[in-house]
Formats: structure tokens, C-alpha cells, sequence
């Protein structure tokens, strides 16, 4: 008698939950939900109409989606150029540069890998620009010279492997730039020495900026700091050979600190300099 009840009772249990089962498909519904997913072509289309009108971010959403998506698709490896750009004008550049540096090893040869080269390159151009150094006036010489190493290896690069691209001469200018501006940190760090009388490290900044960086302005400002450091140092032969090389290529100049132009005190820009960050001057 208990055995039948209790089989009663499993068969009750199984029925009890076989409706809530069924219960459930009827009111959430039997078909599974499929995310729409636009073809290639449309969704490629969609990020290139966004990125001429400037909607950078939301061009962004389409060409990660083709990236998840399509990855191997008919428009892969334009979307990742694309994508490159888009972060680029969206003010994102660890996304930018990270998506160039991809694009790059997983693409060496391809035909548009120049525009890759200088993409990243720009990038790290604009992060050491700074958003409002142009009108504020900010020394961007003073700040860590990173970003502005990292942009004049780009765009060399890009010289050395394509100095035929479109993006070349571009380049070109913009490295003239970062190639002062590099030579003047240097100048900042030997003053900087000199300020604490650290005379032989103000003598080997010195002497970096005018083996490394030959024809910049900061060629005449590093003798001037060689000269006061060797003669604080006691290296008289050395104090009076900096200063031939300086009065032969640069004329008579005093040496004494108080006369040794300034980076600071340099001659106020143009308008149209700080607008071109100097890529003119």
C-alpha cells in the first residue's frame, strides 16, 4: 500500500513539473532570441557614413562590430584602418595606438600599412601637443619626452620604409619639430644640472644635444653650457675648445650665464606659428 502511494506521488511530481516547463515555453516563447546582425557590407557602409559625418564614436560601435563579427570578412582589414582613424579623432590614443600596432604586425606588407605608420605616429604627436598648448603657450619642451620619441620613431620609420608614401613629406616637417623639441629638453635638463652645479652631467647634456642634434637651435645653447660647466670644472682646454666652436659657427657670444639666451625668454611666436605648432618656422 505505501509502495503504490508513493509511486502516485512521483507520477503527481513529474506532471507538476512538466507544466511548469511547459508553462515557462509559452509565456517567454518557444524560438530563441537572435540579435539582429547587419551583412558586412551595410554595417561597413553605416561606420563610413558616422565617420564622414564625425561621429566618431558611434563609427567606432560598427567597425568593432564588423571586428567581432567579420573578422576574416571582405572589408576586415579597411574597417581596421578605419577603426585606427576613428579613435584617432575621438581623442582616444591608447586605443588608437594599440589598434595601429596591431594592424601593423598582423600586416606588414600590406599596400596601405604606411597610413598605419602614420596614424600612430600622429598620435603620439597630438599627445604631446597638448590640447591648449597652442594658445596658452605651454613649453612642451619641459614635459617627459616621451610621446614625442615615440612619434618621431614613427614617422622615421615610415620614411626609411616608404619614403615615397603620400604621408612622407608630412612627416618630414613634423619630425623637424620633434627633433628641436627633443634637443631642447635636453638643454632644460642641463640647465637644470647647472642650476644645482652639477657641472659634469650639464656637460654630458650638452654634449648629447650637439652630437645627436646638429642644425637645431639648441646646438648654440648647448656650447654656451659646455663652456661655463668646463671652466667650473677646471677643463680650461676643453672650456676654450667649446667656445671656438662656438664664436666659428655662431659668433662672438658671451658665455656668461646671464647672457646665454634663455628658453624661456624666447621671441614670442606668431599666430600663425602656435596655430601650426611651429611645423612651419
Amino acid at each position: 500500500m505505501q509502495h503504490k502511494t508513493s509511486n502516485r506521488f512521483l507520477h503527481i511530481s513529474a506532471i507538476f513539473l512538466v507544466s511548469l516547463m511547459l508553462g515557462a515555453c509559452s509565456s517567454t516563447g518557444s524560438e530563441p532570441v537572435i540579435e539582429d546582425v547587419l551583412p558586412e557590407a551595410d554595417l561597413y557602409s553605416s561606420a563610413i557614413v558616422k565617420l564622414e559625418a564625425g561621429n566618431y564614436r558611434t563609427a567606432i560601435a560598427d567597425l568593432e562590430a564588423m571586428e567581432a563579427r567579420y573578422p576574416y570578412g571582405r572589408y576586415s582589414e579597411q574597417a581596421q584602418l578605419e577603426l585606427i582613424y576613428a579613435y584617432y579623432r575621438s581623442s582616444q590614443p591608447g586605443s588608437a595606438k594599440s589598434a595601429a600596432s596591431r594592424f601593423i604586425r598582423l600586416h606588414p606588407d600590406h599596400e596601405h600599412v604606411d597610413y598605419a605608420y602614420y596614424l600612430k605616429g600622429l598620435t603620439a604627436f597630438e599627445e604631446n601637443k597638448g590640447a591648449f598648448d597652442q594658445y596658452l603657450g605651454t613649453d612642451k619642451a619641459k614635459r617627459d619626452p616621451g610621446a614625442a620619441r615615440d612619434s618621431f620613431d614613427d614617422f622615421s620609420t615610415l620614411l626609411n620604409r616608404f619614403p615615397n608614401s603620400e604621408y612622407a613629406p608630412d612627416s618630414r616637417v613634423r619630425m623637424v619639430y620633434l627633433r628641436n623639441l627633443l634637443a631642447k629638453h635636453e638643454i632644460h635638463v642641463a640647465n637644470y644640472y647647472i642650476s644645482i652645479n652639477a657641472w659634469l652631467a650639464a656637460v654630458n647634456r650638452a654634449q648629447y644635444v650637439v652630437e645627436n642634434y646638429q642644425l637645431t637651435p639648441a646646438v648654440e645653447m648647448a656650447l654656451g653650457i659646455m663652456v661655463e660647466a668646463y671652466t667650473k670644472l677646471g677643463l680650461l682646454d676643453n672650456a676654450n675648445n667649446a667656445k671656438q666652436v662656438l664664436e666659428a659657427n655662431f659668433g662672438e657670444t658671451s658665455t656668461n650665464k646671464e647672457n646665454v639666451i634663455e628658453l624661456e625668454e624666447e621671441v614670442s611666436q606668431t599666430w600663425f606659428n602656435r596655430l601650426t605648432f611651429d611645423l612651419f618656422e
